[in-house]
């Protein structure tokens, strides 16, 4: 009786335990969730139009003063706008938010794989799914703290495009998305349920 209760045991810890409804909603929402500031992001970094002030329009890309006729004339040549330092250092803030939309795609991805794909590692996926999804609020949060510091002598809480909030809604969501994504892959790891049998 005692070698087949401990193959039954051996079992019980080999075969992984079906997820719960309750864990697979949580999980489902994340992964929307990110997907939302995937997207957010990627248009925060297409339209790249983020501080309106003294009608000029300070972005990414461009820049573009506002006429009396409220015609937009914009140009790539960011030196126009008299900004101290604007032309190289938007070079890296450019990069940084570019590379958190790439990162946070193979994150998500990694997300969705572990759930279609549920094989032997499909948490090991989750957890670098969530990792990849911490390392883009880091890269975002990283751009939009050095856009503010770049244009800090131009900034009021009302010139704020609705672009520029984009950003920084899919950055809270990238960080949030991350931590919720490794804190239940921690309290609903395998082992911890084989130990309380």
């Amino acid at each position: 009786m005692t070698a087949i209760g401990a193959q039954a045991q051996r079992l019980l810890a080999q075969r992984r335990p079906q997820k719960a409804f309750f864990e697979t909603l949580i999980r489902s929402l994340i992964i929307l969730c990110v997907a939302i500031a995937v997207v957010l992001s990627s248009i925060s970094v297409c339209d790249g139009r983020w501080l309106l002030a003294r009608a000029e329009l300070f972005g990414l890309w461009h820049f573009c003063t506002v006429s009396n006729s409220s015609v937009l004339k914009c140009s790539t040549d960011l030196g126009l706008a008299n900004v101290e330092g604007l032309s190289v250092g938007m070079i890296p803030i450019r990069s940084m938010v570019s590379f958190a939309v790439v990162v946070a795609i193979f994150g998500l991805e990694l997300l969705m794989v572990s759930q279609v794909c549920e094989d032997a590692n499909w948490r090991r996926k989750w957890s670098m799914g969530s990792v990849l999804i911490l390392g883009s609020f880091l890269l975002s949060a990283a751009g939009v703290l050095s856009f503010s510091i770049l244009m800090k002598d131009h900034l009021t809480f009302m010139g704020f495009t609705l672009t520029y909030w984009c950003e920084f809604i899919a950055a809270f969501l990238f960080f949030l998305n991350g931590i919720s994504g490794l804190h239940i892959n921690s309290i609903t790891h395998p082992r911890n349920r084989v130990g309380k049998i």
